[in-house]
């Protein structure tokens, strides 16, 4: 009796900045324990970065940076096909395709480009100041990825659900004209429970994000994180008084981050902070050996990952061919049902 056949997952990573914690713990860890249970495809998505980053050695070294980390996280190319979304040209010839079946008004209600109008308004200005077509687009070229590898789902938050359902009805469009020929699969989108993807609080108490410069970089050198850690702010509770350790970014980046092991740890901090006696210099020492303890080993594997020529192009090489021969099938059969090509 034959094995059923694994669906495929696959996520997308924009790499527009250093890797920092809350990256970690809601997007990566989440995103590996996904892997398990599908035949699942990660790659990293630079041709989406060239809507906002336009410096060409930082976009390679962000490129880089985030494959990086995600290997030293623990992903493995040999269950996973990991590849950076340049070596994989096929994409970009089925972008224009399904360009050619996707309706303006579909792109005009893109969450991202009325938010960028809805500024502009407000700010006196003409509606698509600063827009580039690559921010109008960017929904069509997010479908491509989606079904160029045959994807049946995609796990994405919240705020990325829209470009999921617009590739099920890019894919939808294409159907009705071609389907005769061919038909994609049409996707659906995953959203991590809550107990899965967390939201970690920055140094400042927001969400940690770039665009609020509040984030914890995943390999700091130990000095480095040692300062940062000591720069999140807390009140001016006395050492001896109780504290409530919910209220705490300190203590929910710990309470977050902390592995199984380090689980009598937090509870024995939680305890004392509640009782008092217990001061918040204290808190953020038992956060930095937690975190140092953590990611030491995943800072050396990511360093030894940058390196120029190390095993990681060899990853990404293997990667890319994988991609390209599913990606070619793909395109080959969208071809002959378009009547391009012979």
């Amino acid at each position: 009796m034959s094995q059923p056949v694994a669906k495929v997952s696959l996520t997308g990573i924009k790499p527009t900045g250093e890797p920092h914690l809350g990256n970690l713990i809601g997007a990566i860890r989440p995103a590996l324990q996904l892997a398990e249970q599908y035949d699942s495809v990660y790659f990293i998505a630079d041709y989406h970065a060239l809507t906002t980053v336009r410096d060409p050695e930082l976009l390679r070294h962000y490129s880089r940076s985030v494959a990086a980390t995600w290997v030293a996280a623990g992903l493995d190319p040999k269950r996973t096909t990991f590849y950076v979304q340049s070596d994989v040209p096929e994409i970009f010839e089925l972008n224009w395709v399904l360009s050619c079946v996707t309706g303006k008004g579909l792109m005009n209600r893109a969450h991202a480009y009325k938010a960028a109008r809805d500024r502009n308004v407000e700010a006196g200005e003409e509606p698509d100041a600063g827009v580039n077509m690559g921010l109008y687009n960017y929904p069509i070229l997010m479908a491509v990825d989606i079904l160029i590898m045959e994807s049946d789902v995609v796990p994405v938050g919240k705020d990325q659900v829209q470009h999921v359902e617009y590739a099920a009805d890019i894919a939808g469009s294409f159907n009705h004209l071609y389907g005769k020929s061919y038909s994609f699969k049409v996707p659906k989108a995953i959203i991590p429970d809550a107990g899965t993807g967390h939201t970690l609080p920055g140094l400042d108490g927001r969400k940690m994000s770039k665009s609020y410069d509040n984030t914890i970089p995943l390999f700091l050198p130990e000095n480095k994180l040692k300062k940062l850690v000591r720069r999140i702010p807390t009140d001016s509770t006395p050492v001896e008084d109780p504290k409530d350790p919910d209220s705490s970014s300190v203590f929910q980046i710990l309470e977050q981050f902390a592995p199984p092991s380090a689980a009598d740890v937090v509870a024995d901090t939680r305890k004392r902070l509640e009782a008092g006696g217990m001061g918040w210099g204290e808190l953020k020492n038992v956060l930095f050996e937690v975190l140092n303890t953590e990611l030491g080993p995943l800072r050396e594997r990511y360093d030894a990952l940058m390196e120029p020529g190390s095993e990681l192009d060899t990853m990404l090489a293997e990667g890319a061919e994988k991609a390209r021969e599913r990606a070619g099938r793909v395109l080959g059969s969208v071809r002959k049902a378009i009547g391009v090509g012979k």
